[in-house]
This record gives structure tokens, sequence and C-alpha cells, in this order.
């Protein structure tokens, strides 16, 4: 039986059947290649679950009835800028030091000086690196708010990166004794890293004004905040532990275990200020409440 060539219907038929066929096919947005490639992606800001602590509200000069909760969030950040990629603050339980469950899991951190501290952790910072597209090889700067054990958990897996640090922090770190909330164990890769010494109030990583890393001590000496300016989303001030719960903010309490009890007021106002000037945004990363409504990895802010 011979058969026919398509004609002007049949063909017409069979182009209107593709258009459907892509059009109902799942569209990816956001392509590995797209999340790998700064300079693809522009300017992003991630924010990674690491965990959640239960502290006791007095140690914050709070009393339990002033907060809305006891539970302080752990998050990790990530920058990405066309020059580089910035972790800031990752995290406080290693990776390799538990295993994920598929549920909450309650994992007890041991500190040098026989201190312990309960932390509930979901997931791993690595894996979801990974699910935002990118490898602990592709960082390329590390930094931390400050010292404190959680804040420097994962600090190991970045060793390859540059690390921008305050030589009052490192040395704190690398000391025959350093101090009582440190875990050195977390952090002892970067003793042979890569290391830009900040030695100004503020320190621009890029060079463009878009990420800075501004003094903010009390907390520890060296303690400091990042401003990440995003096109779309605006400035951003990430607070370390500039504050831990807002009503800390609201009522000018300093944490009893603030290095410099005076200092802390001091920087508080001077990061007012600026956030009066710049009209960013501050975000307490120890906000349970504010941190859970923040989008998470893979999603991302611009």
């Amino acid at each position: 039986m011979r058969r026919l060539a398509p004609g002007p219907v049949t063909a017409a038929l069979a182009a209107a059947f593709l258009v459907i066929v892509i059009a109902c096919s799942p569209q990816r947005t956001d392509s590995s290649a797209e999340r790998r490639d700064p300079q693809t992606a522009g300017m992003r800001l991630y924010v990674f679950d690491c965990g959640t602590l239960q502290v006791d509200p007095a140690r914050f000069r709070l009393k339990r009835e002033e907060v809305a909760t006891t539970a302080l969030s752990v998050p990790c950040f990530l920058v990405v800028h066309p020059q580089g990629r910035l972790i800031w603050d990752p995290g406080a339980v290693p990776d390799p030091d538990w295993t994920p469950t598929g549920a909450e899991f309650a994992h007890r951190v041991v500190l040098p000086d026989g201190g312990t501290r309960d932390v509930k952790l979901r997931k791993r910072l690595t894996p979801q690196l990974a699910e935002a597209g990118y490898a602990p090889a592709d960082i390329t700067h590390l930094a931390f708010s400050h010292y404190h054990y959680d804040h420097t958990a994962n600090a190991n897996a970045f060793a390859g990166a540059t690390w921008l640090v305050r030589r009052v922090e490192r040395d704190a770190m690398f000391a025959e004794t350093p101090p009582s909330v440190a875990q050195p164990s977390s952090y002892s890769a970067l003793k042979t890293s890569k290391a830009v010494i900040i030695d100004s109030d503020e320190h621009d990583v890029f060079g463009d004004g878009t990420v800075i890393i501004k003094l903010a001590a009390g907390h520890t000496p060296g303690h400091q905040v990042l401003y990440v300016k995003l096109p779309r989303t605006g400035g951003i001030v990430l607070s370390g532990d500039l504050y831990h719960f807002p009503e800390a903010r609201a009522l000018k309490r300093v944490a009893v275990f603030d290095v410099d009890q005076t200092q802390t007021p001091i920087s508080r106002d001077a990061v007012d200020a600026f956030l009066a000037e710049t009209g960013a945004q501050l975000w307490i990363q120890h906000d349970d409440i504010a941190n859970a409504k923040l989008k998470k990895a893979p999603d991302y802010y611009e």
C-alpha cells in the first residue's frame, strides 16, 4: 500500500502537536550551569539551614516572658558574586560529626572546656550547597562573624578558599588556650590557608561596594557583620551575634558573655547609623522566627 506524502494539513497538525509537547514539558528556570557560573547568575545570596539551638534567655539578659521563643536559628550563607563566592558563618556542627536521619536530629556539642550545647539538625551544609549547584572547591572566600563554635563548624571544608579574618580573631583562635566557646578542631585546617588579614573597619571583598565586611566589635574583640547589596532585594546586613534576639535590640540588652560590654552598644549604634544611611535590612541571624520566613537554598535572593 503506497504511503501518502504529508500534505499541508498533516504538517500543520504535527507542528501544533510539537508546540503542545514543548509547552507541557517541565521547564527549568535555573539550570546547573546558571547556578555554578556567577557570570551568568549575577549576584545572589543563598540561605542554608544549619540547625537550631535551645538557649536560656538569662544568658542574654532577657526573661522568658520577654521573648517569643527560646530557639535560636543557625543559618549559613553563600554570597555569589561575578568575581567569587563567599561562605559566611558555616554552621554549628561539622558535617562529618553527624548522620542525617530524614528527621530532626538532636546533637550535643562538647566544647574544649567541657561545656555542652544542644543543636537540632536537619540537613548537612555541603549537600545543601550541592543542591544550589556548588561544591566546597567552588568557594573562593571564607569569613566568620566571629570565632564561636556555632559560626565556624564546617570551616575545614573550605580551607582551600581565601580566609578573610581580623588579626585579633585569628590570634585568639590559634592561641595555646583558645576561648572557651571556640571549637578549634572545626577550623584547624585554616592554620595553613591563604588568609587576608583585615586591618580596617571595613573590608570591600570584591572591590565594588556590594559585599563589605564591617567591624562590629564587642561580642568578641574582632566581631564583624556582613553587608550585601543585591540588585533586586537591595542591601542586607547579616548581623553575626550583634544581636541574638530581636527583643535584645528593642530592649537594648547585651549578652552576659559579650567580651566588651561597653563596646557592643557602640557597635550597635554604628550599625544602626549604617542601616539608616543605606536603607539596608538587618537580618538577625539567630532570630528563629524571622529566619523561618526566609527563602532557603536552592532558592535565593538576588
